[in-house]
């Protein structure tokens, strides 16, 4: 081939080049112009997605537009400010928070809700739930929720019988035991809770504690004397004669007293001390049993003292008579005793005397009736009786 050729041929492959990369020139330019053009023309927008904000540019015609060319897909829940249908403008501020479900467990009751809010207490009005100051919730209603999960357990009132303090308090569905810890009950050791401590509280239950103590008490009593008796020959059977007075001595005694709210319910005694010995009562009692067997016709002696008295007459067999006089004379002995009821006040007990009509008796008996110059007669039959009836006599007292 000849140097012309050669020379030819390679001059046509240079201009060849040349052509090819002119014109991936221009497609290049082109290309970087439309895509400038392209670019120039979106519209600058502010998306805040879930709290993180970013600065995009686009083309879409509607918000919703613009959260499906980000691949945010959305749902009847989620909030979206302002609304899918606004027109994008520049400068455009769009926010997008998306729902979650929260569980809301109240009473063991659990409801499932779909919510934008994370503050406590905003979830709960928007699941429309009321709560009270008295319900026990797991997180504060002030608080952001983080494990989505809400329980809640409602108050209830129950009676508390505190010793003798009774009350209206809020409680929870708890045991009695963890109720008293709620609230702040302090027991003592003898401190007794009515109530089952591992039993639920329900509405309406009351709940009784007694308050148990246990004190010790020292007190000074009287402490009984004794008595003695003796008996005295020179004394009518049946009369008494005090020779020595008794009196009372004075122990010291400690008891221990158990009180249930406040009221004594048991006592105990632990020990005893005698401050002071009692002194023994002494009495002498007359054995002495008097006779009265003298006659109606006998003749008056020398009397010490002497008076009329009304007399009346009585049996030894009258209803509720025990048949023995007051100083041990047994009445019904013989048709020939002569005894004479008296008021010893008058006539000591004992006495001879002569009755005016009657003759020498023993002032031996005495009645209820018989008081001052009075006296009753014995004789041993109604008849007797009746014709004797009631008259005044000369009674002498005789040495």
């Amino acid at each position: 081939m000849s140097k012309f050729s050669m020379k030819n041929l390679f001059s046509g492959s240079l201009r060849s080049k040349q052509t090819t990369i002119r014109i991936l020139s221009l497609v290049l330019f082109a290309s970087v112009i439309s895509f400038v053009l392209f670019e120039g023309t979106k519209t600058p927008v502010v998306l805040s997605a879930n709290g993180e904000e970013q600065q995009i540019f686009t083309h879409a015609d509607t918000v919703e537009d613009l959260l499906q060319e980000n691949n945010i897909d959305i749902t009847e829940f989620d909030k979206v400010s302002p609304s899918l249908n606004t027109e994008i403008a520049a400068g455009m501020a769009i926010n997008w928070e998306q729902a979650r479900i929260v569980k809301i467990s109240v009473d063991g009751e659990q409801t499932n809700v779909w919510t934008t809010e994370n503050v406590v207490k905003e979830i709960l009005e928007e699941a429309n739930i009321k709560v009270s100051e008295h319900d026990d919730i797991s997180v504060a209603l002030d608080e952001t929720l983080e494990d989505d999960i809400i329980e809640i357990q409602k108050a209830f009132e129950v009676t508390l019988v505190d010793g003798l303090d009774e009350r209206k308090v809020w409680s929870t569905s708890t045991t009695v035991a963890n109720f008293l810890k709620q609230q702040d009950i302090k027991l003592n050791e003898l401190d007794r809770v009515e109530n089952d401590l591992e039993k639920v509280v329900t509405p309406e239950e009351k709940i009784t504690i007694v308050r148990v103590e246990k004190v010790t008490d020292v007190v000074e009593e009287p402490l009984n004397f004794a008595v003695e008796t003796k008996s005295d020959s020179s004394l009518l059977k049946g009369q008494e004669k005090v020779v020595t007075q008794g009196e009372e001595g004075i122990v010291s005694r400690t008891y221990e007293v158990t009180k249930e709210n406040g009221k004594e319910v048991a006592k105990e005694l632990k020990s005893e001390e005698v401050i002071k010995e009692p002194t023994t009562k002494v009495v002498s009692v007359g054995t002495k049993v008097v006779t009265a067997n003298v006659s109606r016709n006998d003749a008056p002696e020398t009397s010490s003292k002497e008076f009329y008295a009304t007399a009346t007459a009585y049996t030894p067999y009258c209803n509720g008579c025990s048949g023995t006089s007051a100083t041990g004379i047994n009445l019904r002995a013989s048709s020939d005793l002569k005894v004479i009821a008296v008021d010893p006040d008058v006539i000591p007990l004992g006495t001879k005397v002569w009755v005016e009509g009657y003759g020498y008796a023993i002032a031996g008996d005495t009645g209820g009736s018989i008081k001052g110059n009075k006296i009753d007669v014995l004789v041993q039959t109604k008849s007797e009786a009746y014709k004797w009836g009631r008259k005044k006599v000369l009674v002498k007292v005789l040495d």
